[in-house]
C-alpha cells in the first residue's frame, strides 16, 4: 500500500543558525561598505549583461539569503516559476540552477563533454591534496586520470567472476560482522544509533580495495578518522560560500570557523591515506598487485605516457575512500530508518527473502533477480529521500544551449536530483514512499523506471562507482533483513527528518535487533 509520509522535513544547518544569530560589529561595517560598491556595479551590470529568468538577486550577496535550510527545495520551488533552467546570483556569481528530468538528462547526456567542466573553486583544491578527480576541472589529463581510476575500480571488483565473486564475499563478511555487532549492542534489550557502525562497515569494504585491510569496530583511531570524515560533507556548504563570497575569509564570522574546519578536515584525511600510499611504495612489487594502492603505483607511476605525477595515487584513492564510505553509509541509514518507520514492509522484503534464498544460506548477488520486491525497495528509497540531492558544481566547457536557453562558457551549473526524482512528469505521487511503483504487472523490476532515478549523477561526472556501491547496498540490506528484524525505539518519536550538507542525513535514531532464526557464521576475511 503506498505511504504518505509528511514528515520528511528538515533540520536547521549550524550554519544558518549561527548566521541568524547577533552580528558582529565588523561584519556590519564590512558588509554596508561592500553594498554599496556592490550596487553600483550591479546596476551597471543589469545594463550590460542579458540574464536568463531568475528571482531579483540583492547586492553583494545576490540569492544567498533566499537559498533557505534546504536549498534543493527551494531550487525545485523557484522552478514552477522561472522554469527548469533559470540563474540566480551567489555573491558576486552567476549560476544556472538546472531541474526536472528532461533538462537535466539534455545537460548530461546530450550535452555531457560541455558540462563536464568544475568551476575554479578554491576549496576545490583542498581536497584530495589538490589532486581530486572528483573536484577538478576536465581536461585531457583528467580523462586519463577518470580513465584509470575507472578500470582500477572495475578490476577489483567486476572485471571477471573471480573478482566479482572475491568482492562479494568481502561485503558479507563485513555484513556478517556488522550482524554480530548490532546482536551484541542490542543485548537484553537495549537501543542504539546505527550511524557509526555503517560508516565503519562502509568504510572498511573500501579500505580492503584500497589498502587490502580492514579495521575493527573497535578500532578507536580510525572511527574518530571517520567521524571526522563525516563533517566532510557538513561544512563544504561554508566552503562554497567563501567561494563565491570570499571577502568572508577577511573578518570573524561563522562561516569562516566551518571553512577553517574544512580545511582541516581535508588536511587531516590526506595526511591519513598519505602514509597508507607511502607504507604501499616501500613494500611495492611489480610483479604482486596486493589492492587498488599498488595498482594506481603501478600504472600512475610506473605505467607509460599516464601525464599523470605519482601524488595523483594519494590523491585518487583520498577520492575513492571519501565517496565510497560516506555515500553507503548515509544510504543504509536510510534504508534501516525506513525499514523500522514501515514494519509491513520489513516483514514483505523478509518473507521474499525466505522463499527465495531460504534459512541456511545468506542471500548472494545470484539472488537478485529473485528479490525484485528488494530491490524496488533499495530505488524507491534512494529516489524519495535522494540523499544526494545536488551533485557537485558543473561549470560549462563552452557556450551551450539547454531547452532554448544560453548558457555561456565557464558558467557555474547547480544540477538539482533531487528534483528528477520528485518530478511529477515521471513518478505519480512523488511524495508518496511506494515500493511497488518500480514493479510491473508480474512482479518484475521495472528497469526504465529504475535507471531514472538519479543519485549518482549522469553523463562525463557520474560516479565512477555507483556500480560496486549499488552491489554493497543490496548485500548489506539482504543479509541485515535475513539475519535480523528491526524495531524502533517505543520512546522516541519517528522522524524522516534530516540535516543538510553534501548529502542528507536522517537525523539520530536508535534501534534494536532480534535474530530470526539461526545465526550464520560467515566473519570478514582477515
Amino acid at each position: 500500500m503506498p505511504l504518505l509520509d509528511t514528515e520528511f522535513g528538515m533540520n536547521e544547518s549550524s550554519i544558518v543558525r549561527e548566521w541568524s544569530g547577533q552580528v558582529q560589529p565588523a561584519l556590519v561595517a564590512s558588509f554596508v561598505f561592500l553594498f554599496c560598491l556592490e550596487a553600483c556595479l550591479w546596476v551597471r551590470n543589469l545594463k550590460l549583461k542579458k540574464r536568463l529568468p531568475g528571482p531579483f538577486a540583492w547586492p553583494v550577496v545576490g540569492n544567498v539569503m533566499q537559498l533557505g535550510q534546504m536549498p534543493h527545495i527551494t531550487f525545485s520551488n523557484l522552478a514552477k516559476k522561472y522554469g527548469n533552467v533559470y540563474q540566480i546570483r551567489l555573491g558576486c556569481n552567476d549560476i544556472v540552477v538546472l531541474n526536472g528530468e528532461t533538462a537535466i538528462r539534455e545537460a548530461l547526456i546530450q550535452h555531457s563533454t560541455e558540462f563536464a567542466g568544475r568551476p575554479d573553486f578554491g576549496s576545490f583544491q583542498m581536497v584530495s591534496g589538490g589532486k581530486s578527480m572528483t573536484f577538478t576541472n576536465y581536461s585531457k589529463q583528467w580523462k586519463m586520470h577518470r580513465r584509470i581510476a575507472q578500470s582500477t575500480i572495475r578490476a577489483f571488483s567486476s572485471a571477471n567472476s573471480q573478482t566479482k565473486k572475491s568482492f562479494e564475499k568481502h561485503v558479507s563478511g563485513e555484513s556478517m560482522d556488522l550482524v554480530h555487532m548490532f546482536l551484541r549492542i542490542s543485548a537484553n534489550g537495549q537501543y542504539f544509533n546505527p550511524s557509526r557502525e555503517f560508516t565503519v562497515a562502509a568504510a572498511n569494504v573500501i579500505c580492503a580495495l584500497c589498502f587490502g585491510k580492514r579495521y575493527g569496530h573497535d578500532d578507536v583511531e580510525f572511527r574518530t578518522l571517520l567521524g571526522r570524515i563525516n563533517k566532510f560533507g557538513e561544512t563544504v556548504g561554508a566552503g562554497s560560500l567563501v567561494d563565491v563570497m570570499p571577502w568572508l575569509q577577511n573578518f570573524p564570522n561563522p562561516v569562516r570557523s566551518v571553512y577553517q574546519n574544512f580545511k582541516h578536515i581535508n588536511e587531516e584525511f590526506f595526511a591519513f591515506v598519505k602514509e597508507k600510499v607511502m607504507q604501499h611504495r616501500e613494500s611495492f612489487d611489480p610483479d604482486v598487485t596486493r589492492d587498488m594502492s599498488d595498482a594506481f603505483i603501478n600504472r600512475i607511476e610506473h605505467g607509460k605516457d599516464s601525464g599523470l605525477t605519482k601524488d595523483f595515487v594519494e590523491g585518487t584513492v583520498t577520492d575513492i575512500i571519501g565517496a565510497g564510505q560516506d555515500t553507503i553509509s548515509t544510504g543504509l541509514q536510510w534504508i534501516l530508518l525506513l525499514l523500522i518507520k514501515y514494519p509491513h514492509i520489513q516483514t514483505k522484503v523478509q518473507e521474499q527473502i525466505d522463499k527465495v534464498v531460504g534459512r541456511d544460506r545468506l542471500p548472494n548477488m545470484e539472488d537478485k533477480e529473485g528479490l525484485a520486491y528488494l530491490d524496488a525497495f533499495i530505488y524507491e528509497t534512494m529516489r524519495y529521500t535522494s540523499f544526494v540531492p545536488l551533485t557537485i558544481p558543473h561549470s560549462t566547457t563552452s557556450d551551450v544551449t539547454i531547452e532554448g536557453l544560453h548558457i555561456p562558457k565557464d558558467t557555474v551549473v547547480f544540477i538539482n536530483q533531487w528534483s528528477v526524482n520528485h518530478d511529477t512528469l515521471k513518478w505519480k505521487d512523488p511524495h508518496i514512499f511506494n515500493p511497488s511503483r518500480f514493479l510491473d504487472e508480474n512482479g518484475a523490476l521495472d528497469k526504465d523506471l529504475t535507471n531514472s532515478v538519479m543519485i549518482f549523477s549522469s553523463g562525463k561526472r557520474r560516479c565512477i562507482g555507483d556500480q560496486i556501491a549499488k552491489v554493497e547496498v543490496f548485500l548489506f540490506t539482504a543479509i541485515l533483513l535475513h539475519q535480523c528484524t528491526f524495531e524502533s525505539n517505543p520512546s522516541e518519536a519517528l522522524t524522516l527528518d534530516c540535516s543538510y550538507g553534501l548529502a542528507l542525513k536522517p537525523l539520530n535514531y536508535t534501534i534494536t535487533t532480534k535474530l530470526r532464526g539461526k545465526l550464520l557464521n560467515q566473519l570478514p576475511p582477515v
